[in-house]
């Protein structure tokens, strides 16, 4: 289609050249732009062209234009803005949708640009009205009628009794005092959502200077605020029931209709179902939907065309008097995902790209030549970037393996090591912004079999449910891991076969060899990651076709290692090679083999040369996000898009997905009920098969369920995010009221935030400053950021001749600085320790007590070895693993009077002639009291007064917990 640039309206000319929303209005046939501070007041009497220019994450800009009708334009001037939308698409390169907006019935995309509502006012134009501001001594008692639970229809309606009912939710204006009547059938979040409009009045129309009060239908003279407001109607009286609303319109529920425009004809067209082939690219279509009527415009159709075709889709609603009608008219190649849902099938196609008669090219160049800005219209996709974690990287981590209907915990020298095989379950503890975080997640290996994958997911779902619901659960898939998993483990390796007994019988019952990874056997390793907090190393098929340039590898053969350097990697790639060399064949001589020099020895282990790509893998891109409420019934999902959305939209009542492309999350308010809680994890996966954006969501796709109140930073960054709100009392109706009444946002008293630790890229040490025989041990405890006494406490536990330490560890920056290290203080006491912590624990500012998983296994932690690393490994795990229930007995008295004293080597959980017939929870009280003051560096007196969760770290610490 060519755009002649001399016939597009001036008022158009260098629009839609950035992220933002524009407005004209017709006046004497033309646009005429309206400044940004009058964006969201429409008069009754005109007809509007909005263009709302998305700047989306690929670096595009997206398209959507609106024409607004208001109840008394003329029809001509309706017209105008009918023509004038498809001219301002063409300038734009013919890839907007565009809407229809009539007065009453907009459309809830188009109201969310203009929240919380928007209000015409009386006139227009053509009759020469000019708004006049509202004030105190001359104000017009005006009711208004809100509905909707995401954004808000508000009508005004006469000022009458018979004006209410039952249904709605009605917003009383007088001079003084601003009312909200709540209908008894209306919903709490209409409710919460209507009240934005009285805030919305009351900063409008009352300088912010008015009082504010909530009537409950139903709710006699007795309260003084519905007996103010039922005087003003002459009283109260019971209101009737809700009669049909004039101008309702039933649109039929029969099949589609298909009609097609085609040289100014609109003929039906006959099909048996409604395929994607019946549409021809030189053709318009309308496509009669009742509630809507779908503009479908081929790429080859003239602008005339296109414009007959608007103009004959305003005439068939005219004609049938179907006022309501949404006109959607969009271009071939551009259609919406409701569109193309009406289809029975639709295929996958790539981008369309734009001629270069038709293009934004040409319309840029044509722009420039007019000496007008185009810098936003040519926007250049963003350089391509590691994505970042958002999430504190010095946590502590706990890993379990899935078997036999079990899970067994991994030592700290395995927990990194995944086979893929296998399901494990991870428990990750790390510092929040106010309080201890948890993410309890699930990895189900390519190879793992389903009945592991379903024990994985029951166990970690318990253990989700035993925090009360306030953890973080992830559901992941080996090879679509995001970000966040990789960082938390920092080094990580995935091998061939698995372990568990469920890989291996149905190893056995399928007949199939298994070829899990052996140390002395043959195994290549491909090497990955952004640096050492981020760093893979995957075993594939030890051929030379798995080699690829951008990359590092690993071959062995039993003792023979080979390291195998790409063309077009960089001095980072191969300096995480030397780091997982280090984890996998540590203390063995490698010969390193450069891309294009490699000896035949090398080529002989991969059977031989081979051709092999040189394409470094593209992580899949983050999308930009949408929003959608759901509703879970009987067993169907049921979904819908909440355009422009903040945090305000996340109810509390509600279940919520945010759809990331390469992750999904699923959001459950604090009011939702248990059972509905609970099958969090099947509301994400039923969303993943149903793809409601049509963008072929894959079904490994991670699934993140967050709880109201505990949404981790890779969440939140997603809004412009207020903790404050999630931290309030009571239905969002309620917490909405405190606000609006408040005359604020609520002032709650919480800890200073703290600022997250983030992971960053490292920096890579000189290749000439590292010694192979001074690597790091993958046997070494990995003990992350606590406080100084917690890290002078671990390093006594800590075996000093442990420390084969080779290519340094990962540079990670801590939440808190060691005033301890391990290599300084091997000669302080267990006891001098446990002093230091007691004494860092007192000094502590008085934040909420981090809420903790228990493992529900206990037998696997009463199993603890003698070896002093894995003691403060054990010791570390424990204390991250406090109950809940433990700090509710806080205040619980304790009596130990009239107690035997047994000696301390008895009371530990590990002697090997344990006391019986003892309070276990209570060991400590049994201790004598020198025994207790040398043990705990303090006196059963001042041990008492600290808080229940201190004195279970002390107790921890000294193996009586």
């Amino acid at each position: 289609m060519s755009v002649s640039m001399k016939d597009l309206d001036p008022a158009f000319r260098g629009s839609g050249q950035k992220d933002g929303l524009e407005v004209w209005r017709i006046e004497n046939f033309k646009p005429v732009p309206i400044p940004a501070s009058s964006h969201g007041k429409f008069f009754m009497g005109d007809s509007y062209i909005i263009l709302k220019t998305t700047a989306l994450k690929n670096g595009s800009l997206r398209h959507d234009i609106h024409y607004w009708i208001g109840k008394d334009t003329t029809q001509d001037e309706a017209g105008t803005a009918a023509i004038l939308t498809v001219e301002l698409d063409a300038a734009l390169g013919g890839r907007a949708v565009q809407y229809r907006e009539i007065q009453g019935n907009e459309t809830e995309k188009f109201l969310s640009y203009f929240r919380p509502c928007i209000m015409p006012q009386p006139g227009g134009v053509a009759s020469g009205f000019k708004h006049v501001e509202v004030n105190a001594q001359d104000h017009e008692t005006h009711l208004y009628v809100c509905h909707g639970k995401h954004v808000v229809h508000v009508k005004e309606v006469p000022f009458a009794r018979s004006s209410l009912n039952h249904d709605d939710i009605f917003i009383l204006d007088t001079e003084s005092k601003i009312f909200q009547f709540n209908g008894s059938n209306s919903s709490i979040q209409e409710r919460a959502k209507a009240l934005e409009v009285v805030q919305y009045i009351k900063d409008t129309f009352h300088e912010g200077k008015c009082d504010i009060a909530s009537v409950e239908d139903g709710r006699m003279m007795a309260d003084a605020e519905a007996g103010e407001f039922w005087g003003f109607f002459g009283g109260f009286a019971p209101l009737p029931r809700r009669a049909p609303a004039e101008g309702n319109e039933k649109h039929e529920e029969t099949a589609f209709k298909l009609l097609c425009f085609d040289q100014g004809k609109l003929d039906p067209v006959n099909y048996e179902s409604l395929a994607h082939e019946l549409l021809e690219t030189n053709k318009c279509y309308f496509l009669d939907c009742g509630a809507e009527l779908y503009v479908w415009m081929g790429r080859n159709t003239s602008l005339q065309e296109r414009k007959g075709a608007s103009e004959a889709a305003e005439k068939l609603l005219s004609d049938s008097n179907r006022t309501k009608t949404h006109i959607i008219k969009m271009i071939e190649g551009f259609e919406t995902v409701t569109f193309k849902s009406k289809f029975k099938e639709w295929p996958q196609t790539p981008d369309l790209k734009l001629s270069s008669e038709d293009g934004r090219g040409k319309v840029a160049a044509l722009l420039k030549r007019q000496g007008l800005n185009v810098k936003g219209l040519m926007k250049a996709a963003p350089a391509k970037e590691e994505p970042q974690s958002y999430i504190d990287c010095t946590g502590n981590l706990q890993v379990w393996r899935v078997n036999d209907k079990d899970k067994a915990l991994l030592s700290s020298s395995d927990q990194s090591k995944f086979y893929t095989g296998d399901c494990y379950i991870f428990q990750y503890m790390y510092p929040g912004d106010d309080k201890e975080e948890c993410l309890i997640g699930t990895w189900f290996g390519k190879k793992s079999v389903e009945e592991d994958r379903i024990t994985a997911v029951s166990l970690a779902s318990k253990m989700v449910e035993f925090t009360k619901f306030q953890a973080v659960q992830a559901r992941l898939y080996e090879g679509k891991e995001p970000v966040q998993f990789f960082v938390i483990f920092q080094s990580l390796q995935v091998f061939k076969g698995g372990l568990s007994s469920g890989y291996k019988k149905f190893i056995a019952e399928s007949g199939i060899d298994d070829d899990s990874y052996s140390e002395e056997g043959l195994a290549l390793f491909r090497v990955q990651g952004s640096g050492p907090e981020n760093m893979q190393a995957i075993q594939v098929e030890p051929v030379a076709s798995s080699l690829n340039s951008s990359y590092c590898y690993i071959l062995h053969d039993g003792n023979t290692v080979f390291t195998w350097t790409g063309n077009l990697t960089t001095a980072l790639d191969q300096e995480l090679m030397e780091r997982q060399l280090d984890v996998i064949k540590p203390n063995t001589q490698s010969r390193s083999q450069k891309e294009g020099s490699e000896t035949d020895q090398f080529w002989s282990l991969l059977g031989g040369k081979s051709e092999y790509s040189s394409q470094k893998m593209v992580r899949e891109l983050e999308s930009d996000p949408h929003l959608f409420s759901c509703i879970l019934s009987k067993g169907n999902l049921k979904v819908k898009e909440i355009h422009h959305f903040t945090q305000d939209d996340l109810m509390t009542e509600d279940v919520f997905i945010l759809d990331c492309h390469t992750s999904i999350f699923v959001w459950v308010g604090q009011q939702v009920d248990v059972k509905v809680r609970l099958q969090a994890l099947d509301v994400g996966e039923k969303f993943v098969v149903l793809d409601f954006l049509m963008e072929n969501l894959a079904r490994e796709t991670p699934i993140f369920t967050v709880t109201e109140g505990s949404e981790p930073p890779f969440f939140t960054r997603f809004f412009s995010w207020d903790s404050a709100k999630s931290l309030m009392h009571g239905n969002s109706y309620q917490r909405k009221l405190a606000i609006v009444k408040g005359g604020g946002a609520p002032a709650l008293d919480k800890p200073k935030r703290r600022t997250p630790v983030y992971s960053g890229r490292s920096t890579t040490q000189d290749k000439s400053q590292r010694s192979r025989s001074m690597s790091f041990s993958p046997e070494r405890v990995r003990v992350r950021g606590r406080s100084p006494a917690f890290t002078a406490l671990a390093a006594n536990f800590e075996s000093s001749s442990n420390r084969n330490l080779s290519t340094p560890p990962p540079v990670v920056k801590k939440l808190y600085p060691k005033s301890l290290t391990p290599d300084s203080s091997n000669t302080s006491s267990k006891s001098s320790a446990i002093t230091a912590l007691a004494g860092s624990l007192d000094r502590r500012t008085q934040t909420p007590t981090p809420e903790s998983v228990k493992d529900v296994s206990v037998s696997e932690k009463a199993k603890q070895e003698e070896d002093a690393k894995d003691s403060a490994a054990t010791m570390a795990n424990r204390v991250e693993s406090l109950t809940i229930n433990e700090d509710a007995k806080e205040n619980e008295p304790e009596d130990d009077e009239g107690l035997p004293i047994y000696p301390y080597e008895r009371l530990k959980t590990t002697a090997a002639d344990p006391v019986t017939e003892i309070d276990v929870t209570r060991r400590e009280t049994y201790l004598s009291s020198a025994e207790f003051k040398e043990k705990f560096g303090m006196t059963k007196e001042a041990f008492n007064k600290l808080p229940k969760w201190k004195q279970n770290r002390l107790k921890i610490a000294l193996q009586l917990f």
